[in-house]
């Protein structure tokens, strides 16, 4: 196990081996074994590019080879921030052949986060894409590499500013016989980390979860099986991949392990999304709420051909019961609720569950030996239908965060269990999610810390006292309000709010959509500040606005 990793005591990786959750494979094994077996079959529909089970194989393998060349060592870690496509996978099978562990970034962290990933980790390089949008990610990168000393290489995919390596010119040059041999010839372990995704914890910046091949091939293919998934799946991809739900649970691995295909669709509005399940005849589609209420509210929705469509699932963020009904009516499809963490347990509705279960639970976990147990303050466990915290053990499920003595001291129990942090009640395995144990701001799926924003907005000359609550929001189901005191004489607008905090370079998914200023605080009797009281005002606030 990689250094500042913890791995599993060592009688549960014999009873997980023993009971086959642990099949002793790698990721790029089940790549191989794919290719091997049908290496024609289409596998990645992106555009124009058309990948096979082959062709996947034979070009991770190329570029597996240009970057030992380059240095890239079993072992290293590098920041991943690249885009949807075909060409995501090709990197990311090929580090993973050599043994490096990409940091799976999301398309919109920015040089902050970039650098707390890079300088955390002990990044090697960074691979980003060229440009998104206005955005060009090849000054942000030498940004970050200023301030992260153990980065040597930037590799860009489209073209490559002086000094970084561009990966598409790397694609298209035919590595030595030798360096593919030297590459073949690297001995991977399933115990070795394979990946590391990001915490959506409460904590200022995203902690490190470390995934191993065991784990995680475990994680997808089983995942997978539960989602009904096979070799005539095909899954449309919008949301990003770097995400765990998006990449493994079932996810883009999933759907590949069962001899599916993917089909990458560039952007997430109804038309770019149904337009292509019309024409690639796409089975399954992994959402979120967001998604599913804008695609909902389509007024041209009926237009599409939407028969091959057999499964939605939904995660990130709990749909509501309504919805859940309106998207299988609308489509005529099974609905699968899926509820997880990137840490490990994953829980699911059955395909052939009651509609009871379907519409209002948040599923049950994957895995018959997921030991999950519902806890009161003191770690008392709690009896069915109680509200409590849930916690968890497993083996999919982590035993550390990577470097993070302080924080697994709080995440996990003396005995193993992961916190999850989230308020559930359990009806024998099922769970229905009741909202969080910590104040973290849960925008569609995307964790907002806000002690990251509040610590942020205090630098602002003007800002006293910040507090940063969930409101809710029809679309997203939360978005973040600003609550803020200002210094005597200080003024603050909504957009100077935003412009400061984007000069901080954080993630725009982060920025606060709503800035209240107030002459101060509800204070408890301790004299903490009381977020309930104040997600109560923005309520009211806006059900007056609203009426």
């Amino acid at each position: 196990m990689l250094q500042g990793c913890l791995p599993w005591p060592e009688e549960f990786a014999c009873a997980y081996r023993a009971k086959g959750y642990w099949q002793g494979r790698t990721i790029p094994q089940v790549i191989d074994d794919l290719a091997a077996s049908t290496p024609d079959k289409l596998a990645i529909v992106d555009g124009a590019t058309r990948l096979t089970l082959g062709a996947l194989r034979s070009g991770s393998r190329n570029l597996a080879a240009h970057f030992n060349r380059l240095g890239l060592r079993h072992g290293d870690r590098v920041v991943f921030q690249m885009p949807n496509g075909a060409a995501f996978f090709e990197v990311f099978i090929a580090l993973l052949r050599i043994g490096v562990i990409p940091i799976m970034a999301l398309p919109p962290h920015r040089d902050n986060e970039l650098t707390h990933f890079a300088s955390f980790g002990g990044a090697k390089a960074l691979f980003i894409p060229q440009q998104v949008g206005a955005f060009d990610f090849r000054a942000m990168a030498e940004a970050v590499r200023s301030a992260a000393p153990t980065v040597e290489h930037v590799f860009v995919e489209g073209e490559a500013s002086s000094d970084q390596i561009s990966l598409p010119a790397l694609r298209a040059e035919q590595a030595e016989k030798s360096d593919i041999e030297a590459v073949d010839r690297i001995a991977l372990d399933a115990g070795d980390v394979a990946l590391m995704l990001l915490s959506g914890g409460t904590t200022a910046l995203p902690k490190l979860i470390p995934r191993t091949h065991n784990d995680y091939v475990y994680n997808f293919s089983q995942s997978a099986r539960i989602a009904g998934f096979s070799e005539k799946t095909v899954l449309l991809v919008s949301l990003p991949l770097a995400h765990n739900y998006n990449l493994g649970s079932p996810g883009a691995l999933g759907a590949l392990a069962m001899g599916g295909r993917l089909v990458v669709a560039p952007k997430t509005d109804a038309k770019t999304v149904f337009t292509l399940v019309e024409s690639e005849r796409v089975t399954a589609i992994p959402a979120a709420v967001p998604l599913v209420v804008n695609w909902l509210n389509d007024s041209d929705i009926g237009r599409y051909d939407t028969s091959s469509l057999q499964l939605v699932q939904n995660g990130g963020a709990r749909l509501s019961p309504e919805l859940r009904d309106r998207l299988r009516r609308t489509f005529d499809c099974k609905f699968q609720e899926v509820y997880g963490t990137a840490e490990g347990l994953l829980n699911f509705t059955r395909l052939d569950d009651p509609d009871d279960r379907v519409l209002h639970s948040s599923g049950a976990p994957m895995c018959e030996d997921d030991e999950i147990k519902v806890i009161d303050l003191e770690g008392n466990e709690l009896p069915d239908g109680e509200a409590g915290e849930l916690i968890v053990r497993g083996p999919y499920t982590i035993r550390g965060y990577y470097n993070a003595p302080e924080n697994n001291a709080k995440a996990f129990t003396a005995d193993g269990f992961y916190r999850m942090g989230d308020i559930v009640r359990k009806n024998g395995r099922y769970i229905v999610t009741e909202g969080r144990k910590n104040d973290l701001i849960n925008r569609g799926g995307e964790k907002i810390s806000t002690d990251e924003i509040e610590n942020l907005l205090l630098k602002h000359p003007a800002v006293h006292g910040v507090a940063l609550v969930a409101m809710p929001d029809p679309v997203f189901g939360e978005k973040a309000c600003a609550f803020v005191t200002l210094k005597p004489g200080g003024e603050l607008g909504f957009e100077e709010m935003k412009s400061f905090l984007l000069d901080q370079k954080i993630a725009r998914f982060k920025l606060p959509e709503r800035l209240e200023i107030v002459p101060d605080f509800p204070i408890s009797p301790a004299g903490k500040i009381l977020r309930r009281t104040l997600r109560e005002m923005i309520e009211e606030k806006l059900a007056a606005e609203r009426e």
